[in-house]
This record gives structure tokens, C-alpha cells and sequence, in this order.
């Protein structure tokens, strides 16, 4: 190998992480701020609340659906700009106090716009990295997503505090704005793409890498015990009492993440996934039944920092994997199979927890989705573990 190793760190590299970032970062602020919005505005019900919640995130899988149909023959610039002029103008709708239907559908448009700009995101730092450092490269990047799960909640739960849904559609606006300014003005160049040419007709393997359907599946079932922690802990924390320690659960879940992602991803890399998934599973398990007895602010800020360990670290490694199981050129499919099988976890289970709340209550509700979690591992060892070896050689 030579000594000279190509620069990770580009200009471009890090626009475009910053680009995501923002992206992420307003995605979850409004995740965990609209259906207190929802709530107290248009006295939605839990599930409806859910739906408004989640919704947002079936209109991301649309967009992804559709801007990875299209990117290769557009140019992923041109997408970029495109996805980020529509998340500024559908982020603007909010300002339209139009009852619940109303809301619904400009949830729905703008997750089409964060489906359609973090797709091209995505695909512009694949294209951008250097072939040898790659997986490090998108390690990196994905760190720019994980980060922004975090940072997003912890603003919109401070903000919602602090502050009416005025001020918080307005920062909101002036976020997308800047990372609009910030795509125009970088020269991205335009690179020779590494896909295979495009099929006639409809096939599902234009939208879905087989190889990594796994991946997807698994990412789909854990997301589902994130979903409701960013929907609920709003309210979980009225009810128990401990508002003012919510809002530093997700800086815990940050922090916590950050200090360990770095020796995780190069652990993953040297001895295989299994090494973080299997200890990373039962974190998040453990994290969920700790959070289900909170009754301090003190059980609260411990749950969240044993989640960000265990979530937070498998949610980013079956990122890495998702790549690691296809081939090169499948990369941005594999990628977009990940986020799809994310994005529906995430969407939907808001709406089917919605469902579950008034008949167990959050803390019942999160004790029920540890156990879940528990059990998660079995499905891991079917459907990956008991062959991650093999990737290894």
C-alpha cells in the first residue's frame, strides 16, 4: 500500500456532510417537535399524531424511490439543488395553520424533498471518495446522519420548551436555506458513475439490492424501538415528570455515541460485525427496559446514554454492512436499501405504536419494545451473524 493516502477530508466531502447533516438535523427536530404540534393545535389523537410523525418519513422513501430511478441520467448535482429548493418551499408550508388533512400532506411533501436531496447526498460522497478509502470515507459520513439523530431532537425538544412553532418553522427555514446556499456554491465535479446500465421496464432490483435485503429488513424491525423514543419521549417525560432532563437525553445519546463510533468502526473493520452488533443489541434492549422505569431525571440521561451506545452503533454498522455484503457497483442501491428499510421503521411505527400507547401506556410500551429487542438478536443470527464470518475473508 503507499504511503501517500488520497485526502478524505475534501472541500467537497465536507459540504456535502454538512449538506446531510442539516438535512438530518431538521428531519428529527421535526419528528420529535410535530405531533406535540399536531396535539395541541388540532387536538390529533396518539395515533393521528403518530401519522403526522411518521408520514414524513413515506414521503422520504417516495422521493428515495424515485431520485434512485433517476439520478444516473439527471446528474446527482442537479438533484441535490433540485431536492434542496424543494425542501426550503415545503418547509415554508408550515406557516399554513390548515388542520390536521392539510398538515399530513406537507409532512408528506417535504419527506419527499429529504428523500430526494439525502439520496443525492449519499451518492455524491460514493462518487467522491477515494476507492481505497472508501468504507473509512462513508464511516465518516454516516457519522453526519447518526449525529444529526440526535442533535435534531435534542434542538426541537429545547426549542418546544423554550419557544412557540412559529419560531421553530422558522429555524427550520433558515437551516434549509443555508444548505441550499452551500450547494450552490460548491463546484462538485462530475464523475464517471459506477452503475450498471439501467433496465427497461419495471424490475425491483432497480429500487432494492437483493444482497443487501437483510440488511434492510433487520434495520427496518430495530428502527422500529427508535421510532418510539423520537415520537413519545415528549410526552413519556410529562408524564413521569422529567421534561427538563428530556431534552439532554438525546445531547446523552449523542455524546455517548460519538465516544464510542470511532472504536466500534474500526473494531467492525479488524474482527467482523458481530464483535459490536451482538453487545450493541442487547445495550439497546437494556436501554429501552431502564427507560420504561424511569422515575428520575438521573434513570433518564443513563437510559440515554446506553442507547446511544447500543442504537446508535448498530444503526451505523448495518449501514457499513449494507455496502460490505454487494458489490462496488451496487454501492448507492445497497445504500438507498438500507435507508428504505430505516425510513420504514421509522415512518411507520409511530402510527402502529400510536395504536399500542393507550392500551399499555409509554412505560409499558418501551418495556415491551426491550423485550422486543431482546429477541432481535435471533433474528440478527438468522438472517446475518451466523454468516458475517464469511465477509471477513
Amino acid at each position: 500500500m503507499s504511503h501517500e493516502k488520497e485526502k478524505l477530508w475534501t472541500k467537497n466531502f465536507i459540504t456535502v456532510a454538512l449538506i446531510n447533516f442539516i438535512i438530518i438535523v431538521i428531519f428529527y427536530l421535526l419528528m420529535v417537535t410535530i405531533a406535540a404540534y399536531a396535539v395541541n393545535e388540532f387536538n390529533a389523537t396518539t395515533a393521528q399524531a403518530g401519522l403526522v410523525s411518521g408520514i414524513y418519513i413515506v414521503g422520504a422513501l417516495f422521493g428515495r424511490l424515485i431520485t434512485g430511478r433517476i439520478i444516473q441520467s439527471v446528474g446527482s448535482k442537479k438533484i441535490l439543488l433540485i431536492g434542496l429548493a424543494l425542501f426550503v418551499l415545503t418547509l415554508l408550508l408550515y406557516f399554513i395553520p390548515a388542520g390536521i388533512t392539510v398538515l399530513m400532506g406537507i409532512r408528506l411533501l417535504n419527506g419527499i424533498a429529504v428523500g430526494v436531496a439525502s439520496t443525492a447526498t449519499g451518492t455524491i460522497i460514493a462518487q467522491i471518495l477515494p476507492i481505497e478509502r472508501k468504507g473509512e470515507g462513508i464511516g465518516y459520513y454516516s457519522m453526519s446522519s447518526t449525529l444529526g439523530t440526535a442533535i435534531g431532537p435534542l434542538i426541537g425538544l429545547l426549542l418546544i420548551q423554550h419557544t412557540t412553532y412559529f419560531v421553530i418553522f422558522a429555524m427550520c427555514v433558515a437551516l434549509a436555506g443555508i444548505s441550499l446556499f452551500a450547494a450552490l456554491t460548491t463546484n462538485m465535479p462530475l464523475i464517471a458513475k459506477l452503475t450498471a446500465p439501467a433496465q427497461k421496464g419495471f424490475h425491483i432490483s432497480q429500487f432494492i439490492d437483493l444482497k443487501a435485503l437483510p440488511i434492510g429488513i433487520l434495520i427496518m424491525l430495530f428502527a422500529l424501538g427508535y421510532s418510539g423514543i423520537l415520537s413519545f419521549i415528549n410526552f413519556f417525560a410529562e408524564e413521569r415528570d422529567v421534561v427538563s432532563a428530556s431534552s439532554m437525553f438525546f445531547l446523552v445519546y449523542a455524546i455517548s455515541l460519538l465516544l464510542t463510533r470511532p472504536f466500534t468502526g474500526r473494531l467492525m473493520d479488524e474482527k467482523g460485525a458481530n464483535i459490536v452488533m451482538y453487545p450493541g443489541i442487547i445495550l439497546f434492549a437494556i436501554g429501552l427496559v431502564l427507560l420504561s422505569t424511569t422515575q428520575s431525571s438521573f434513570t433518564l440521561l443513563l437510559a440515554g446514554a446506553i442507547i446511544g451506545i447500543g442504537y446508535g452503533n448498530v444503526a451505523s454498522s448495518f449501514q457499513a454492512l449494507a455496502i460490505k455484503v454487494t458489490s462496488p457497483e451496487k454501492m448507492g442501491l445497497a445504500t438507498s436499501t438500507y435507508f428504505i428499510g430505516l425510513d420504514i421503521g421509522l415512518g411507520f411505527g409511530p402510527y402502529f405504536l400510536g395504536y399500542l400507547e393507550p392500551i399499555f401506556g409509554y412505560g409499558k410500551l418501551y418495556f415491551a419494545l426491550g423485550i422486543f429487542i431482546f429477541f432481535f438478536v435471533f433474528l440478527y443470527y438468522f438472517l446475518h451473524g451466523r454468516k458475517d464470518h464469511l465477509l471477513a475473508q
